[in-house]
């Protein structure tokens, strides 16, 4: 009776494996060998097209705009995920909190992509209430530049001012001795500065331009006078007020707690303008997932996902690193630098090589993060070849096309396997 190498009858072993041969065939076999048939088809399935779904693939702008950015996964996801897994297990190699470190930042790969990519869609939110990355990026900007306090602000009716170059400016020249009413609405009392005091009327001054702006409004049933500074309103504090002259501003200064003002004499005969600055909107933050800025987030996002799976198998490997080595480079006078470069990153070669193969063949799959991460207005500038598969397939029902995305998806991972498979053999060896 013939036997097997390992001593089974060569039936009883094709019987065991019979079960996971028909699912590998139901499973992997059948869908690959389908797909490649129904890509040489048009639409319907019934026309054969030849090769023309496979030309879609270079002529198509949303196909080639999803390989580009296939292109830039490839190249920046695996490297800056191995690169931080490196440097996460070589520092916290000899720290007592080390095995602590190595937990949070290996558990996010206890979150499916789904929940991560919901996370990631509040973490890049636009209103920095609710995304924190604005939160913090805003927090940053707001710290080394001062926001206006006034971007609602704006004349009433009946007012002296007129609108300028996103600023405001007074109908009429003003001269020494006779105080300006420089009276603005729209900016509600909880959002004045919290310097800001009770507006009073600027004294007159014979050698001076003198005023008062201030948050001019009157309350119901005609409470209070418009155009003069009543008990209960208050100064617009810090307001920038400039003198301008044949265009040239000539003298400039900021109001006071009470919105009081006071200009040189230099600034007789001059208009006085309340320029853009004072009007600008708070600083929102960056679109994270605008156009420009979307396919570089969910990276981002796949790059904490995946930074711990990479230092943990680095971790491991740098296990099996020979201590003897490191510490003969440290005899021999080398610092720790040149140890991690000359002697350490050699070692791991492997293990890095292994790491950045396999994201490398995750991130040719990517698909979750994108999908869900991405909003439909940049959706088509963060494309990549899974989604495209995906769209093709069931958004735009061109089964053809969506077959030979996934062909040439197969046929680009297929090295990058091959490749993997061989070093883990040729370690096997060793």
């Amino acid at each position: 009776m013939r036997r097997s190498v390992t001593g089974t009858r060569k039936t009883v072993a094709a019987l065991f494996l019979l079960p996971a041969l028909v699912l590998l065939g139901a499973l992997v076999v059948y869908p690959i060998g389908y797909s490649v048939v129904r890509s040489f088809y048009d639409r319907s399935g019934d026309g054969f097209a030849g090769v023309d779904n496979y030309k879609a693939l270079f002529t198509d702008a949303g196909i080639r705009t999803a390989l580009k950015n296939n292109v830039i996964w490839v190249v920046f996801a695996p490297t800056v995920a191995t690169a931080l897994g490196l440097i996460f297990a070589v520092l916290t190699e000899r720290v007592r909190w080390g095995t602590a470190f190595k937990l949070v930042v290996f558990m996010p790969m206890a979150i499916s992509m789904l929940a991560a990519g919901i996370i990631f869609r509040l973490v890049y939110d636009q209103d920095p209430d609710k995304g924190v990355a604005n939160a913090v990026w805003v927090g940053v900007h707001d710290t080394f530049v001062q926001a206006s306090a006034f971007p609602k602000a704006h004349p009433g009716r009946d007012s002296p001012l007129t609108a300028h170059n996103g600023g405001y400016l007074t109908k009429a020249t003003v001269s020494t001795g006779t105080p300006v009413a420089l009276p603005l609405v729209g900016v509600a009392p909880d959002q004045m500065p919290d310097g800001a005091k009770k507006a009073v009327r600027a004294a007159p001054d014979p050698g001076r331009i003198t005023g008062t702006t201030w948050q001019d409004f009157t309350r119901g049933k005609g409470v209070g006078t418009l155009g003069a500074p009543d008990p209960t309103e208050l100064g617009y504090a810090g307001m920038r007020i400039e003198a301008v002259k044949d265009g040239k501003v000539v003298a400039a200064t900021t109001a006071a707690d009470d919105g009081t003002f006071t200009l040189p004499a230099a600034a007789d005969g001059a208009r006085l303008r309340l320029p853009a600055s004072n009007f600008e909107e708070p600083y929102n933050g960056l679109d994270w997932l605008g156009p420009s800025l979307v396919t570089p987030a969910i990276i981002g996002s796949y790059i904490w996902m995946w930074a711990g799976f990479a230092m943990v198998l680095i971790a491991a490997g740098l296990a099996g690193v020979p201590r003897e080595l490191l510490e003969a480079a440290r005899v021999d006078g080398a610092n720790e630098w040149q140890v991690f470069r000359r002697v350490t990153v050699p070692l791991l070669a492997p293990v890095l090589a292994v790491v950045t193969v396999t994201l490398m063949i995750n991130v040719l799959k990517v698909f979750d993060l994108v999908f869900i991460i991405a909003p439909g207005s940049s959706q088509d500038d963060a494309n990549v070849l899974a989604l495209e598969l995906y769209r093709k397939g069931f958004s735009e029902n061109q089964p053809g096309i969506a077959s030979a995305i996934a062909v040439f998806l197969l046929l680009l991972v297929i090295p990058v396997m091959w490749f993997n498979v061989r070093r883990l053999r040729r370690e096997v060896r060793r």
